[in-house]
C-alpha cells in the first residue's frame, strides 16, 4: 500500500528534511550520570488507533511519587521518536536527549514514532487519505491516556517545528496543563513555504507554487495548471487533500485560544524558522513566555548561524542539546499545576 512519508515542506530548506528518523527498540532499566534521579526506566508505550497502533517510549524516573510528564511531538516529514530522519545520513537524537535530560529533573516523557514512520508504519494512511488533523487526533490520544495514568501528577505537551502547531490543537482539545512550542512556525504553512523555496527556484516557478498554494488555502485540492517537476512532490494530487488540511491553520491564531501556561522556543541560529515565527506565536499568545537561546539551531543543537556549517548538527547524535533548553523546560513544567 502506498503510505504517505513526506507532508509539506518537510524536504525543503537546507536541501534536507527537517529533524527525524529511524526507530529505537525500547531499552531496560539505565543508569545515567547527569544527576538525579539515579536511574531511568524506559519502557515501550502504544496507542492503539482505529487505523492502527502508534508505538513510542515512555521515559520515566525510577522512584514510587508522582512525577510530571511532557509529550513530545516530532516535526514534518519522516520523523520518529527520537527526532531524527531517514532522507538524512545520520542522526541527530534531538528528542532522545531532551527526553534524558528532563528525566534528569526528575521528569518523564513519551516520544513516539509518527503514524506511517519506524515501529508505526502499520498505522499509517494510504496518502490521499492523511489528513493534518489524524496527526492532531494522534496527539489527543495520548494526552488522555497520559492523563488516565495515576503515576502522573501533570501532562504538558512539547511540539516540535510542525509539531508545535499539532501541540498546541491537541493540548487545547484533551486539556494538557501546559504547553511548550519548540522551534514552531507562527505563519500560515503557505507563508512559511514560499520563503523556503523563493531561493531555490526561478521567479516563474515561484509565481506558479504561490498560485497552487493560493488555490490550496481556499480549499481546492484538484487543479489542471501544471505543477514545477522540481515541485511535483509537494504538489501533486495525492497529497493536495493533506494540504488544505493544513493551510487552514493559522499559528498564531491557534495558540491564542490557549488557556493553559505556555512557553515559546527559539533559537537564534535556526534557518528553518525565525525570531518572526516566534514573535508572531508571542503576539498571538502575550501571557505565555517568549525564551530564545542564543546560538541554537532547529534541532535543539549550539550551531553557527550558517547552512553549511549547520549540517553536522543535524547528523551528529553526539552533539548534545542545549542544556539551557532543557533547564528551562524543566523550571517550567515543574511550576505547572493540574488544571
Amino acid at each position: 500500500m502506498k503510505r504517505f512519508t513526506i507532508p509539506a515542506a518537510a524536504f525543503l530548506k537546507m536541501g534536507f528534511a527537517v529533524a527525524a528518523c529511524s526507530a529505537q527498540a525500547p531499552s531496560t532499566p539505565s543508569s545515567r550520570t547527569m544527576g538525579a534521579p539515579a536511574a531511568i526506566m524506559e519502557q515501550p508505550a502504544t496507542l492503539v488507533t482505529a487505523t492502527g497502533t502508534i508505538h513510542g517510549t515512555l521515559e520515566t524516573p525510577v522512584g514510587d511519587h508522582r512525577v510530571p510528564v511532557v509529550l513530545l511531538i516530532a516535526g514534518s516529514g519522516p520523523t520518529d521518536r527520537d527526532g531524527n530522519s531517514k532522507m538524512l545520513p545520520g542522526a541527530n537524537n534531538s528528542l532522545k536527549l531532551l527526553a534524558s535530560g528532563l528525566a534528569s529533573h526528575g521528569i518523564a516523557t513519551l516520544r513516539f514514532d509518527k503514524r506511517g514512520i519506524a515501529e508505526s508504519v502499520m498505522a499509517g494512511a494510504k496518502e490521499e487519505d492523511l489528513r493534518f488533523g489524524t496527526y492532531v487526533s494522534d496527539a489527543e490520544g495520548w494526552i488522555k491516556q497520559l492523563r488516565a495514568d495515576k503515576r502522573f501528577s501533570t501532562v504538558s505537551v512539547a511540539g516540535h517545528s510542525e509539531g508545535s502547531l499539532i501541540g498546541m490543537i491537541a493540548a487545547r482539545e484533551a486539556g494538557a496543563d501546559g504547553y511548550v512550542s519548540l522551534e514552531g512556525a507562527g505563519r500560515k504553512p503557505s507563508a512559511i513555504i514560499a520563503e523556503q523555496i523563493t531561493p531555490q527556484v526561478t521567479p516563474e516557478i515561484l509565481a506558479t507554487s504561490k498560485h497552487l498554494m493560493a488555490l490550496i488555502e481556499a480549499g481546492q485540492p484538484a487543479d489542471t495548471t501544471t505543477v514545477p517537476p522540481m515541485l511535483a512532490g509537494l504538489f501533486r494530487a495525492s497529497v493536495r487533500p493533506y494540504l488544505v488540511s493544513w493551510f487552514r491553520y493559522d499559528p498564531a491564531v491557534e495558540i491564542s485560544k490557549l488557556k493553559i501556561p505556555a512557553l515559546i522556543v527559539q533559537g537564534t541560529t535556526d534557518i528553518q524558522t525565525s525570531m518572526a515565527d516566534a514573535n508572531a506565536l508571542a503576539k498571538g499568545y502575550p501571557t505565555g513566555r517568549l525564551l530564545t537561546i542564543e546560538g541554537m539551531n532547529h534541532v535543539l543543537k549550539t550551531a553557527p548561524p550558517g547552512r553549511a556549517e549547520q549540517a553536522s548538527a543535524y547528523t551528529d547524535p553526539s552533539l548534545p542539546v542545549v542544556p539551557r533548553l532543557i533547564d528551562e523546560i524543566a523550571t517550567f513544567v515543574k511550576a505547572l499545576k493540574k488544571r
